[in-house]
C-alpha cells in the first residue's frame, strides 16, 4: 500500500493528475492525502483557534468532492482520499506530518491549475523539493514516473523557514 501526498487548492480540476498516478501504481493500492498548505498565523488568536477552524473546508466545493467519489469508482485501488491541511512553513513541520500520515511519495503538480485558496496559502514545492520523497512526475496525464529524491545535504536539514 502506498501513502501519496497530493497537494492541493480543491479545485476539480487539480485532480487531473491522479489519472497518472493510479495508471502507474496499477497494482497497488493507494492512500491519497491531499493537502494545502497555510503559513503559520503570527496572530496568537488565530494560533490559539486553528483546531476549532472549518473556514479552509468552505473553500472546498461539491464538484471536487463528486470528482474525489468518481475516482474511487474509477480506480478500485484508490483506498481512501484524505483531505488535510498544513498549518506551517517551516521544513520540521512538513517531515512531521509526512510522518505522521506515513507519506511514500509526493506528486509533482507543478503543471496542474494550483492557485492560493487564501492569502496565507503557500507553495509547498521548496518543502517538498527539501523532503527527501521520491517525486511523482504527473505532466504525462496518462502515465506517471517516479523521481528519485536527492540525497539531503545537511545545510538543507536545518530548520528554515519558507
Amino acid at each position: 500500500m502506498k501513502n501519496i501526498l497530493i497537494p492541493t487548492d480543491y479545485q476539480a480540476a487539480s485532480l487531473d493528475c491522479l489519472h497518472a498516478i493510479c495508471n502507474h501504481f496499477k497494482n497497488e493500492q493507494l492512500n491519497l492525502v491531499l493537502v494545502h498548505v497555510f503559513k503559520l498565523s503570527d496572530s496568537i488568536t488565530d494560533v490559539l483557534m486553528l483546531s476549532r477552524r472549518s473556514r479552509e473546508y468552505e473553500q472546498i466545493e461539491d464538484e471536487f468532492y463528486e470528482r474525489c467519489s468518481l475516482l474511487r469508482v474509477q480506480y478500485p485501488q484508490i483506498v481512501s482520499t484524505k483531505i488535510e491541511f498544513l498549518y506551517g512553513s517551516t521544513l520540521s513541520m512538513f517531515k512531521n506530518f509526512i510522518e505522521h500520515n506515513e507519506i511514500d511519495a509526493v506528486a509533482d503538480t507543478s503543471h496542474c491549475q494550483h492557485h492560493q485558496i487564501h492569502r496565507s496559502s503557500i507553495d509547498p514545492s521548496v518543502l517538498i523539493k527539501k523532503s527527501g520523497l521520491p517525486v511523482i512526475d504527473t505532466a504525462n496525464r496518462t502515465n506517471a514516473h517516479v523521481k528519485r529524491a536527492a540525497l539531503q545535504t545537511p545545510a538543507e536539514e536545518e530548520l528554515t523557514e519558507v
